[in-house]
């Protein structure tokens, strides 16, 4: 979305880059590493991908305990849950992270990625957030948030040009609420799902003021004091029982008041777990598009092609309205792309190996660009299990158990 709440960046990775902190404590013990990588075939953009290992732990230490954990080799982000702290249907969360390279903003204007503009930022933040479920037993909870955090951001070179003029280094409050009814498990191609949320969140910055290239005493960028966010979520996920097939759709929108660089919702790419609020362009770089208002409708396709529903192709596409931050227009305000992959999928690994097409982005031959990727997920709680399930005793029964980790 924006450079904030990080699903954990990789080094090689996007600056803004994040590890979805959710709407409510997740009741469901996880464990599992996530890996995500976009590669232009064109161009000469920012490396993007993801890296993290991923664990929720319920009843940590003591009942009512949830430790959340993601862990980067550059970044770790970490929530203790205290169920009932604050009465029978409100939880409290206690957050800290931080860490490199999470903090740092890439400028892509008109398909150009231009490193002179960009730069590196390292920070650490804690945060306090209250959940309250306001229907209690329900089939589908309807979960309220309320997260105030505070976070220390420190601007560095890289390949930045040597006239420009770094941002000051600064300390955020950000302050979001939101509903959300329903809600989606943090994994990839979920077999069911269904989500209605809406948002908002205020950012409160101790330092603004102007910063990049100087003409004349003024700086052709600035840093506002406060931003205001409002965005709101539609998805619902299904898969048929007869066929195997399932579908993923998603509809999200968002609005800003006196967004800047730090604070505009930035589309691009094909990663879908790189934040809670991933805005998938298929075929387009990392956060290529900067927008202070949006709409984006995307989704997915599975459809078997073996009778244990291993191997699957996936078909994908999106297409999105914005209105660019000024600063970071180009022609047009549609923009769309589609892609295909070949999925394998077991019980505890999730494979893809994809292509997709960017039809509206601008690149030096004009229209459309082309990129591969690979997403994996691997479930180390149920390769665990496969590997630990009692059997009888054979002389090839560990290479069995090992092999088991990649079967149903």
């Amino acid at each position: 979305m924006y450079c904030r709440n990080l699903w954990l960046v990789l080094v090689i990775s996007v600056g803004c880059s994040a590890v979805p902190a959710s709407a409510q404590i997740d009741p469901v013990s996880r464990e599992s590493i996530q890996v995500g990588y976009n590669a232009a075939l064109e161009g000469h953009p920012p490396l993007s991908g993801y890296a993290f290992y991923y664990r929720n732990e319920p009843h940590f230490y003591r009942t009512n305990l949830t430790l959340r954990l993601a862990v980067a080799p550059t970044y770790l982000d970490s929530e203790l849950g205290i169920g009932g702290a604050l009465g029978p249907n409100t939880d409290l969360g206690i957050g800290i992270a931080g860490g490199g390279f999470g903090d740092s903003y890439d400028e892509i204007r008109g398909g150009t990625f231009l490193r002179n503009e960009s730069f590196v930022g390292h920070g650490g933040e804690g945060s306090l957030s209250i959940y309250h479920c306001f229907n209690p037993g329900k089939e589908i909870p309807l979960n309220g948030v309320l997260r105030l955090s505070g976070r220390y951001t420190a601007f560095v070179r890289n390949d930045t040009a040597p006239n420009f003029q770094l941002p000051e280094n600064r300390t955020a409050v950000t302050l979001r609420t939101g509903l959300r009814w329903g809600g989606k498990e943090p994994i990839l191609f979920p077999s069911l799902a269904m989500e209605l949320s809406i948002w908002y969140e205020g950012q409160y910055r101790t330092d603004s003021g102007g910063y990049g290239f100087e003409t004349n005493g003024i700086f052709d960028r600035q840093m506002r004091q406060q931003a205001h966010l409002f965005w709101g979520q539609a998805l619902l996920a299904y898969t048929m029982t007869n066929s195997g097939q399932s579908f993923f759709l998603s509809l999200i929108a968002g609005s800003s008041v006196d967004a800047d660089r730090f604070s505009a919702y930035r589309l691009g790419a094909l990663l879908p777990m790189v934040s809670e609020f991933p805005l998938s362009l298929p075929g387009y770089y990392y956060q290529e598009i900067s927008a202070q208002q949006f709409m984006l409708l995307g989704g997915n396709y599975i459809i078997p092609l073996d009778p244990k529903d291993r191997w699957n192709v996936n078909v994908m596409a999106a297409t999105a309205g914005v209105d660019y931050l000024p600063g970071t227009q180009q022609p047009g305000n549609w923009l769309s792309g589609a892609g295909a992959g070949i999925l394998y999928k077991t019980s505890s690994v999730k494979v893809m190996l994809g292509y997709a097409y960017g039809i509206d982005a601008i690149r030096s031959h004009g229209r459309g660009a082309h990129s591969i990727g690979i997403l994996l997920q691997y479930d180390l709680e149920r390769a665990r299990s496969t590997l630990l399930n009692p059997d009888e005793p054979g002389r090839w029964r560990g290479i069995q158990r090992i092999l088991g980790a990649f079967k149903d």
